[in-house]
């Protein structure tokens, strides 16, 4: 999971965030490195975006916020956890 800084005034940002990401999904994926773009959230509140990956690891994840020129505030994995 990718977490940017997102203005609530300029929430138009996590559309181009998000748009960014799937393309840099898409070019990794081509490259023989596979990286799913599954989703966006914005906190407006908090002024928080997250968007979200499925990859073979958080280096992965890292590796493609800075090939979309992400203004990365932090990166973390996320374990998805099945309903019960």
């Amino acid at each position: 999971m990718i977490e940017l800084y997102v203005s609530r005034i300029d929430s138009d940002s996590v559309s181009r965030a998000a748009d960014r990401a799937r393309l840099a999904a898409d070019a990794m994926t081509r490259d023989g490195t596979p990286v799913r773009y599954l989703r966006s959230m914005h906190v407006l509140t908090d002024e928080t975006c997250f968007l979200l990956f499925e990859a073979e690891s958080i280096d992965v994840v890292r590796d493609l916020a800075r090939s979309a020129l992400l203004p990365v505030e932090h990166v973390a994995e996320v374990v998805e956890v099945p309903l019960a």
